[in-house]
């Protein structure tokens, strides 16, 4: 532990940088206990709290914004990676969506003291119509309380993270040990739990191209649209559709019809909710029941492209 002390006495403004960095990418790498460090260390000298809360800055802005920028010119097929490489499936899209609907810009902020939603958070803002400017003087914001909060408390509380250092060097390699063990636990707990979803929901999807065949031969088809309440009313859906929540489903608050097809689309990559409700209402007896393949994005391209009507996706 004062090898840790002296390499961030040392190397304190890269090793900050490098690490809020890392996390702010996505990856599952906390930079609290060095900001928490940082502080502590600034209490008694050994770093420049100023220069932390500037790297700290720095790093938050160069990872927000390529994310931000990358959400704005490939929105989908951001959302469609960071879900792929996120340990919850569609959680991450689906909470940072309801952050945005619930608290607006303000959902920028809260969404940086929240695991996994930081990264989101950026992507999604840019696939809004918030203005660059306003985003980086928002998330600015955001990333000085952030990491201002961190370091303030490493810097009133210096005495007691000393000591638990001064504890944690007393055990030695077993306390590191015992932390990475942890850490692998829970990273192998939660990929299981994302397996074993993702088994659950592979199920029969019914393509764009089958559904509007359907709708143009005059079938009674029952769609429900289950995209978050800001993107139902910034952009039009499949007309007719009935908009719910999850939680309106598990209310069982709309009558949905049994006895006609029934076709479920989200806007999430994977057609994970989607496909979430369709489970859910097959074990509430409901036997034809389909996820859309490829979600609104998918209707909206072969609303866009006529070529590709009467072909399967």
């Amino acid at each position: 532990m004062s090898e840790a002390r002296q390499f961030l006495i040392n190397h304190g403004a890269p090793v900050l940088f490098l690490t809020v960095l890392v996390e702010q990418i996505g990856l599952p790498l906390p930079a609290f206990p060095w900001l928490l460090a940082a502080g502590a260390l600034s209490a008694v000298g050994k770093v420049n709290i100023a220069a932390a809360i500037a790297v700290t800055l720095a790093a938050c802005l160069l990872a927000d914004g390529v994310w931000f920028y990358l959400g704005r010119f490939r929105g989908a097929q951001v959302l469609n990676l960071l879900c792929r490489i996120s340990l919850e499936p569609d959680s991450c899209v689906r909470r940072t969506q309801n952050l945005f609907t619930k608290y607006g810009w303000r959902g920028i902020i809260v969404a940086k003291f929240v695991p996994g939603l930081s990264t989101v958070t950026p992507p999604l803002a840019g696939m809004s119509n918030l203005g660059a400017g306003r985003f980086f003087l928002i998330d600015s914001g955001g990333s000085l309380l952030y990491g201002g909060s961190f370091l303030c408390l490493g810097y009133f509380f210096s005495s007691q993270i000393q000591q638990i250092g001064a504890a944690l060097a007393g055990i030695g390699s077993s306390a590191l040990c015992l932390v990475v063990g942890a850490a692998a636990a829970y990273i192998a707990f939660k990929y299981w739990q994302r397996k074993r979803l993702l088994d659950e929901l592979r199920m029969a999807r019914i393509s764009v191209a089958d559904l509007r065949r359907m709708l143009d031969a005059g079938e009674n088809v029952a769609i429900l649209d289950m995209r978050s309440a800001a993107e139902f009313a910034s952009n039009a859906g499949i007309e007719g559709a009935l908009h719910l929540t999850i939680d309106d489903v598990k209310a069982g608050h709309y009558e949905i019809p049994r006895d006609r097809e029934v076709v479920v689309y989200c806007s999430c990559p994977n057609e994970v909710t989607a496909a979430r409700v369709a489970l859910l209402l097959r074990r509430n007896g409901f036997t034809n029941v389909r996820p859309l393949l490829g979600g609104i994005d998918a209707w909206r391209e072969e609303a866009l492209n006529p070529s590709t009507k009467g072909k399967a996706i």
